[in-house]
């Protein structure tokens, strides 16, 4: 079993909802790898999000199945094989759409937060 983290460790979970949102962000800017995906998060949140495998993966497999995602088999600067995950055109559609959905919910959130 996986432990929570706890707030004092300064790691939060990943809100529900919004890991294919982050996911297809990182991917827009360049052709990542799962584990480079992961880094990069954890990199731009400043270790505050860290995504396990289990949570990872099957997200990259149903991106990639819905047509979000194109997968390149392709070696690693380590010399390993791995799947190297870019943005389609849909994706970037779908992009596009949830990052506007992002927009509305923070500004309604900000709204309460600040008329409460």
């Amino acid at each position: 079993m996986t432990r929570q983290p706890k707030e004092s460790d300064g790691k939060l979970n990943i809100p529900q909802g919004t890991l294919d949102l982050m996911i297809l962000t990182i991917v827009r800017r360049e052709p990542l790898h799962g584990y480079g995906i992961a880094q990069r998060l954890k990199a731009l949140t400043q270790g505050t999000f860290q995504i396990n495998p289990g949570s990872l993966f099957p997200a990259l497999y149903a991106l990639e199945r819905d047509g979000k995602l194109r997968c390149e088999e392709r070696l690693s600067d380590n010399n390993r094989q791995a799947r190297y995950y870019t943005l389609t055109a849909s994706g970037r559609t779908q992009l596009e759409r949830e990052e506007r959905r992002w927009e509305r919910v923070t500004a309604a959130i900000a709204s309460v937060l600040q008329g409460a």
